[in-house]
Order: C-alpha cells, then sequence, then structure tokens
C-alpha cells in the first residue's frame, strides 16, 4: 500500500444538518458526496490546511474545532488518510470551485447519498451522535 494522502474535510453543523458538496464532473470522484476540504500541505498542521482549503474551495472563513473521525482509504488513484473536523462558519458567502452542489442535509437525508468511501465513517458518526 502506498503512503497515504493526508487530507482534511470539514463538517459544517447546524445542530439538525450538515453541509454536503458533490464532486463536480472531470474531478476523481466526480458525483459522490464529500465533506469539502483537501490535502494537508508541508508544514501546515491539519487545522491550518483545513481552514485554507475551506477558503478556496467554498469562499468561506471557518473556525476549526474537534476533530470527527479518521479514516484510511484505499482508492485505484491513491490511498487517502481523511481526517474530518467539526467547523463553525464564521464568514463569507458560499461559491463552489471543486463541486457542483452543495446541501444541507440531515442524517436521514445523507444515508441517501453517494458518498466517497473515505467519507462514509464520518457520515456514520455524525448520524450516531445526531440521533
Amino acid at each position: 500500500m502506498s503512503k497515504p494522502i493526508r487530507v482534511v474535510g470539514a463538517v459544517f453543523h447546524d445542530g439538525q444538518r450538515f453541509l454536503a458538496c458533490r464532486k463536480k464532473p472531470g474531478k476523481p470522484l466526480e458525483g459522490h458526496w464529500e465533506f469539502p476540504g483537501g490535502k494537508i500541505e508541508p508544514g501546515e498542521t491539519p487545522q491550518q490546511a483545513l481552514a485554507r482549503e475551506i477558503h478556496e474551495e467554498l469562499n468561506l472563513k471557518a473556525e476549526v474545532g474537534s476533530k470527527v473521525a479518521t479514516t484510511t482509504y484505499e482508492y485505484d488513484f491513491a490511498t487517502i488518510e481523511l481526517t474530518t473536523f467539526y467547523c463553525t462558519l464564521i464568514d463569507g458567502d458560499l461559491h463552489l470551485t471543486d463541486h457542483d452542489l452543495a446541501q444541507w442535509v440531515t442524517s436521514a437525508e445523507a444515508a441517501k447519498l453517494n458518498w466517497a468511501p473515505a467519507d462514509i465513517p464520518a457520515v456514520e458518526a455524525l448520524a450516531s451522535n445526531h440521533n
């Protein structure tokens, strides 16, 4: 197994629902739902990387909070180690760059979406925490 690529994902939660984003066509995992985020660059903490990625992908300023889950998943294109964190929206207007759709979903609605495999444990953790 190749060395995992470390990535981070943001769980924006309003108490009942959380933000899900769908990868746009032409991207790896196109059409799959995921938590927005991206790769940790050298010298960054996971929290710093996530704050930067949220700004780049969604045009939002976020405060990164506690960890939700860490998962390692071997895709055909890479091995990904995904750590998701609860995030609080501070400022900004949502603007999608990597995704073609973003929506607030309940755990029940999320269960019906086609999630990227690495994101599924975090979705399940959210469901068990909020039901």
